[in-house]
């Protein structure tokens, strides 16, 4: 795959202390090596706290809140999961309404393991099949979403994974789905250049 097949993609990073660092790290830096942007949103500036698993992990700098991310900015969504992060992140008005707008502009949401946890809550789920960790099922089929036990799973502009062990196949399918949607774009932006009798 080209290095930089993933240039001028701007990706929001939605966490708070506690999250699972894995599944921040590594899809992170799948989506940087091919030519991404990320940007971490919080509660609040400094820094924010990762996990592995109950244990304290790194620290890591915080470019904006969630009251200063404009959704319109970005083109894609990561939500990592852990499970006090996922609990914390689900009743912040803020961060439901930015991943409510990404969804109205049918952008791609990526959520693994407990990070669903904010899209029930933020009611995007009805109608939906996805998958998570495997507590979060109830929660989700409630909300009106069919749950699936499989490593990844995509629905419409819904991408997710279940645990740190279905990364890999996570973040591939996350570069492949934006991959796939920057070259219809580009085509789309082709055909009406062609229509209003620009060349190209």
């Amino acid at each position: 795959m080209d290095q930089q097949a993933l240039s001028g993609i701007n990706v929001a990073i939605l966490v708070t202390d506690g999250f699972e660092q894995v599944e921040f790290t590594d899809p992170r830096q799948a989506l940087e090596q091919q030519g991404a942007i990320t940007r971490v949103i919080s509660s609040k500036h400094g820094k924010v706290q990762g996990f592995h698993h109950d244990t304290k992990g790194d620290q890591f700098d915080v470019d904006l809140t969630f009251q200063e991310a404009d959704s319109k900015e970005f083109d894609a969504v990561l939500l990592p999961g852990g499970v006090m992060n996922g609990d914390q992140i689900r009743i912040i008005p803020e961060a439901q309404r930015f991943v409510q707008e990404m969804d109205e502009d049918g952008k791609m949401i990526a959520a693994i393991c407990h990070g669903g946890w904010l899209l029930v809550s933020a009611r995007l789920v009805e109608g939906r099949t996805m998958t998570s960790w495997p507590t979060l099922q109830d929660d989700i089929r409630n909300a009106g979403g069919t749950w699936v036990d499989q490593e990844v799973v995509v629905d419409g502009n819904l991408v997710t994974s279940r645990k740190p062990g279905d990364i890999p196949a996570f973040s591939q399918k996350m570069i492949e789905t934006l991959t796939q949607r920057m070259t219809e774009s580009a085509r789309r932006t082709r055909s009406e250049q062609a229509g209003i009798g620009i060349s190209g």
